[in-house]
């Protein structure tokens, strides 16, 4: 029984996060403390939050790997909008449509996005993250390449239960910090969340207007414009310049048509859109995936969630929740396996050996390293489509 229990002990403490096997962690809190003094955290508060928080190394694994940046993007869309978050999504717009229409009328957003995100983010309300928050953004803000990022969600967290909106105890939610049915990280909550039922509250945890109406405020704030698409997926023609498919080049959709680009169907987009709408051309998955042109509003779902795949799952769940298709007609390139984070660093590392400057040797395939593999493709005579494959990281490696 001693040896059992001697046993288990070791394993218990090589999976419990603690101070004393992170021992600059007792270090870094104590000038936290200052830090979080200056913005006029309380001693008390600040004392009572943090009792007993320790680092959580699963934090720094999913950082690593979050889904939205590193599953392929048609693996993460054949979840995000899968028929079970589709059917779902039907009854909640449903259940909940004379509140979801007052929150439209008051903010210009449609009922559908609201409904979409709140979809993807917990699964309609049924897995708000079981985190501490307080652990959660002390681990990120403690070390690691988003600390910037943690100090100031952690000082977001803590002005939230000082002001009084929030328990200590409530504040859960996902890895990253992020909270209630459509995950706002603290510094979101206290510039946007809204209390929409005027109870002296703002709870995005447990009233759904106050939850609608946050996540309406904060995408008409970022520039959501009611009645409007968020985007269409597009038909290139033969010989088409995939460098155009930048985030820096938005042209007025007659343009995209006069270069030859159509729906699907072959049908001209300037039938379906207006003419002078502004977008640009993505390519989730290069050169051999499907094609989209999307529009401002597009660019305000990015604003709550910078990930490309994750604004393009919103856009098509939010299609079929309103009872029309989100079904993409291209096929995505599903024998092509994804780059693992190592590998993804070692194509940025590359880039940086042929003179290409992809920022960061992080894994993240964000702006800048899309800019410079695709410069590097153009000069080597390759689609330069902009897209971390495995055959971009041989050609680079050769």
């Amino acid at each position: 029984m001693r040896v059992l229990f001697a046993i288990f002990a070791l394993w218990a403490a090589s999976i419990a996060p603690s101070k004393a096997q992170n021992p600059n962690f007792t270090a870094w809190l104590e000038g936290f403390r200052a830090e979080a003094t200056a913005a006029g955290i309380s001693a008390e508060v600040f004392d009572a939050a943090f009792e007993g928080v320790s680092v959580n190394q699963r934090v720094y694994e999913l950082n690593d790997n979050q889904p939205e940046f590193s599953r392929a993007i048609w693996s993460y869309l054949d979840s995000a909008v899968s028929g079970a978050r589709i059917t779902s999504g039907r009854a909640k717009m449903a259940e909940q449509g004379s509140l979801l229409s007052v929150i439209e009328q008051a903010y210009g957003v449609d009922a559908e996005i609201i409904v979409a995100i709140w979809g993807l983010e917990s699964s309609y309300g049924a897995i708000l993250g079981n985190y501490d928050a307080i652990q959660a953004l002390a681990t990120l803000a403690f070390e690691g390449r988003r600390t910037g990022y943690g100090r100031a969600q952690l000082i977001g967290a803590l002005k939230i239960i000082q002001n009084g909106y929030a328990d200590r105890d409530e504040l859960k939610g996902s890895w990253a910090g992020a909270m209630g049915h459509t995950q706002f990280i603290p510094t979101t909550y206290l510039s946007y969340a809204v209390d929409h039922d005027v109870d002296g509250k703002r709870d995005i945890w447990n009233n759904l207007g106050d939850v609608f109406a946050s996540t309406a405020n904060y995408l008409s704030v970022s520039g959501y414009r009611q009645n409007e698409a968020w985007g269409a997926e597009a038909y290139l023609p033969v010989g088409f310049d995939y460098a155009l498919a930048d985030a820096s080049i938005r042209k007025p959709l007659v343009e995209w048509a006069a270069m030859g680009l159509t729906q699907p169907t072959g049908a001209s987009l300037l039938q379906r859109f207006d003419p002078n709408m502004r977008s640009r051309l993505i390519l989730p998955a290069g050169a051999h995936g499907p094609a989209f042109l999307v529009f401002d509003n597009f660019g305000a779902i990015l604003k709550y969630n910078r990930s490309t795949a994750y604004a393009l799952a919103v856009g098509l769940l939010s299609e079929e929740v309103a009872g029309r298709t989100g079904a993409i007609a291209a096929l995505w390139p599903r024998e092509n396996k994804p780059l693992a984070l190592d590998q993804r660093k070692a194509l940025q590392q590359a880039l940086i050996d042929r003179g290409y400057n992809p920022g960061p040797v992080d894994g993240i395939i964000g702006a800048g390293t899309r800019r410079a593999l695709r410069a590097w493709q153009k000069s080597a005579g390759l689609p330069a489509d902009g897209y971390a494959s495995m055959a971009a990281l041989n050609a680079l490696q050769s």
